[in-house]
């Protein structure tokens, strides 16, 4: 079968790319708006750039009813800085909660009980009980039309990382520790550890 992506309506088209790229990681967003209000929400739609500088990047879609941007996006934009939580297994129902469209302003955190914890490089909040944080400055955002299913590039540039102490040794991440969640299509998610491999590259 043969698609054109053009020839569909974006809904549609959008249900190819999530049932084709996966599992994605979870970028579960902190920002604060101009009056210093707190906002929380996932995005899939996540990746690394590169190390130096450390560069990471996820894209929020316009909203589905008018095309407007979503308030992450507006934070962004405003402020000029966010942190990124990696989704661990323990909060996966709080992380899906904050996914509800709140009205603007509401604080995705008390709504959802998660805790705020003080950043040490930028003013969001990042999650408590996220066991690892990426504190971002915005260092660009691409935008790819205005309308409905239209989407954004925000690229940040990581001034922290913070892990708990306990997945960290000898310079990495413990993965089998952090439990990390990843999305698939609809309403699944997967553990993305549940049955892993090595491959060993070749040189």
């Amino acid at each position: 079968m043969d698609i054109k992506p053009h020839t569909l309506p974006w809904q549609d088209a959008y249900k190819l790319m999530i049932g084709s790229i996966l599992p994605r990681p979870i970028a579960f967003v902190s920002t604060l708006d101009e009056e210093g209000r707190a906002n929380l929400a996932p995005f899939s739609f996540f990746t690394a750039i590169s190390a130096e500088p450390m560069l990471v990047c996820f894209s929020p879609m316009r909203k589905g009813k008018d095309g407007s941007k979503k308030d992450t996006l507006t934070n962004i934009e405003a402020t000029n800085e966010f942190v990124i939580n990696i989704v661990s297994e323990e909060f996966v129902e709080e992380m899906n909660n904050c996914a509800i469209e709140f009205d603007h302003g509401i604080d995705e955190f008390e709504q959802t009980g998660l805790t705020k914890k003080e950043s040490i490089s930028v003013k969001p909040p990042a999650v408590a009980e996220s066991k690892v944080q990426l504190e971002c400055t915005l260092h660009q955002v691409l935008h790819f039309g205005d309308e409905p299913g239209a989407g954004s590039l925000v690229i940040g540039k990581v001034e922290c990382v913070r892990i708990d102490d306990e997945l960290y040794y000898d310079g990495k991440i413990d993965t089998q520790k952090l439990k990390p969640v990843g999305r698939l299509a609809g309403q699944s998610y997967t553990k993305p550890l549940a049955d892993s491999f090595e491959l060993i590259r070749k040189r």
